[in-house]
């Protein structure tokens, strides 16, 4: 918090009265003219003030941003500033994603920009990023400029592309800039190499690098240690199920957590959890909010052995609000009112496209259920006494 100590609320009050009282005549050039060279001299005597000044009316940084941001920075003046600030609109970068790239890396405001940081916004452009991708991918990690084009840049988007098509490697640029971050000689080419060694295809290496790029820039040992793990395990490594376990193996604390609330809260054993993990790797990289409310459902409130759920970890996956209550919801409904009397596979219901579902499940007895449309948007109760089953009526699940 930016604090005005020496002047109390009735001095500047006081001040305020006086100049408020003086007639025009009063205030005259010479008065303004040593006000505003007081201003200037104070702001060379205390850059830091200046720069904070700067920083929130400039840049649009907040209070508290701007002083985390001026430990980084102290500008004297403004014009290198403004040029870099009206670089970065000619660019297409919104008010917004230059406050943001500004508090993440305030040095940017000294910076030459034509010479260190308008080179490397052309060389992205160039390898076919648009100006709004750039600016969002800069926006969210601005380190992306400050790293070396020709040292490092280059070299690893020219290891990209050897790999991927044009396509993918702009994947790569858009969703995974930390790449550029890493040392390319120490963990991407050593990682991606060992896995064409293992004889994984391309086809996998491009879906590993477009949607788990953080995974492949592990420690080369511990990225080694996983995959090989992984192979022992039986997975095929020219299916992209490995993938997802390379990526379980890679994340060992969150796996660990997810195969503790497996076993102490739901009671599966640990055949049961590597089951689990073979058939449906991601099981071990979901969130203890989702993990735990899914399992809840399905188990407390469907009535489902938490075993069932060992045979098809798949459901484990789905949105609880937009998929597995909405469709749980309809064969309840179907069930209370004998229209579906015979044993029904929930896993298989579940499993089901939109437009399977919806077919085989919803229009096909809009005629007799005219709710049944309702129900599944999430608009009609179930519980209302038109839906109620018989007190014998049961869901039976396999």
């Amino acid at each position: 918090m930016v604090r005005f100590s020496s002047f109390s609320t009735s001095a500047f009050k006081a001040k305020r009265y006086v100049l408020e009282d003086l007639k025009p005549s009063f205030f005259s050039l010479q008065t303004h003219l040593f006000l505003c060279t007081h201003t200037i001299v104070s702001a060379k005597q205390d850059p830091n003030s200046f720069t904070m000044n700067y920083l929130i009316n400039s840049c649009g940084l907040s209070p508290e941003g701007a002083i985390s941001a001026s430990k980084w920075v102290k500008l004297r003046s403004a014009e290198k500033a403004d040029s870099v600030l009206a670089h970065f609109r000619n660019h297409g970068f919104s008010e917004t994603q230059i406050a943001q790239v500004v508090k993440l890396r305030p040095k940017f405001l000294t910076a030459d920009f034509e010479k260190t940081l308008l080179p490397k916004i052309e060389y992205f452009t160039s390898a076919g990023l648009s100006r709004e991708d750039l600016a969002k991918v800069v926006s969210i990690n601005p380190t992306l400029l400050g790293h070396s084009l020709e040292k490092q840049i280059v070299p690893v988007h020219k290891f990209i592309r050897s790999l991927l098509s044009e396509q993918d490697s702009i994947t790569v640029l858009k969703r995974g800039s930390r790449i550029f971050s890493a040392s390319q000689g120490n963990v991407l080419v050593p990682n991606i190499e060992f896995l064409i060694e293992l004889s994984m295809p391309k086809s996998c290496i491009a879906l590993l690098l477009t949607n788990c790029t953080n995974d492949v820039l592990v420690n080369h040992e511990k990225f080694a240690k996983a995959v090989l793990e992984v192979k022992e395990m039986g997975f095929d490594m020219e299916n992209s199920r490995s993938l997802w376990a390379i990526r379980a193996l890679c994340r060992k604390d969150k796996m660990d957590h997810c195969r503790r609330l497996y076993m102490m809260r739901w009671g599966w054993s640990e055949d049961d959890v590597v089951s689990a993990f073979r058939k449906f790797p991601p099981c071990m990289l979901l969130s203890e909010k989702k993990l735990m409310q899914v399992m809840d459902f399905l188990v407390n409130k469907m009535g489902w052995p938490s075993r069932m759920i060992v045979r098809n970890p798949l459901v484990l996956s789905f949105s609880l609000e937009k998929r597995i209550i909405p469709r749980c919801s309809v064969v309840k409904v179907l069930m209370s009112r004998g229209l579906k009397n015979e044993k029904v596979n929930m896993s298989y219901v579940l499993h089901h496209s939109e437009k399977e579902f919806l077919e085989k499940y919803v229009t096909k007895y809009l005629d007799r259920v005219p709710q049944l449309l309702s129900v599944y948007q999430g608009n009609a109760d179930i519980q209302d006494a038109k839906f109620l089953a018989p007190p014998d009526a049961a869901l039976h699940i396999y």
